[in-house]
């Protein structure tokens, strides 16, 4: 039997319809995400970062999303979480339909960092760091150990190559790892992960 898709809560449906929208009209003037109808990319899309949501941690402190893009997680768990927000993304073009984006949804406490993730030097801790299609997981847990508060929670989409990642990344990295069913593709996983330390400060 076909899993349901997630769902989002009624009262943040609409502003999400609005920035669906907002994204398809700048779509065709910038590579936002590939092109397809609404309904498609509300799932593929939208649904698919919603459904992070319900596992973010209660622990207090800001939600940090790694090559942002058109918001793709991290705008669509700013909305849902009521979170103080990063976003960072080094395509000036892109940050500017995630300022139109903010503006359009009210985010007063997310904040845009217009530049690659190496050079970010001003970014708090992070409570929940998020990355999706980005990178391999061993580079993403890099960006993780550097940015990541010590009791902080990192969420991962991936695909098929979850497990192999997963084995590349043990050799040279400790963490506790669980890891989720994606309800928008049977062929991907969330993983949560926490207490990364480099294998080297185990010894």
């Amino acid at each position: 039997m076909k899993q349901a898709l997630p769902s989002v809560p009624r009262e943040t449906e609409a502003p999400l319809q609005d920035y669906l929208a907002l994204l398809l009209r700048w779509n065709t003037r910038i590579n936002l995400v590939a092109k397809a109808e609404a309904r498609t990319l509300w799932a593929r899309h939208i649904l698919d970062s919603a459904q992070l949501a319900p596992l973010i941690p209660e622990t207090p402190g800001p939600l940090i999303d790694l090559g942002s893009g058109a918001g793709l997680p991290g705008l669509v768990l700013a909305l849902l979480s009521g979170r103080e927000t990063h976003l960072v993304e080094s395509d000036r073009r892109k940050c500017a339909f995630l300022q139109e984006a903010a503006r359009l949804l009210g985010l007063t406490k997310l904040t845009i960092h217009p530049t690659r993730i190496e050079e970010t030097a001003s970014l708090p801790p992070a409570a929940i760091l998020t990355a999706r299609a980005l990178a391999p997981l061993p580079i993403l847990l890099t960006h993780a150990h550097r940015i990541l508060a010590p009791d902080g929670v990192a969420l991962f989409p991936k695909g098929r190559t979850a497990t192999d990642e997963l084995t590349a990344a043990a050799l040279h990295w400790t963490m506790r790892t669980e890891r989720f069913q994606s309800r928008t593709d049977p062929d991907s996983t969330i993983l949560r992960l926490s207490e990364i330390r480099p294998v080297s400060a185990q010894a």
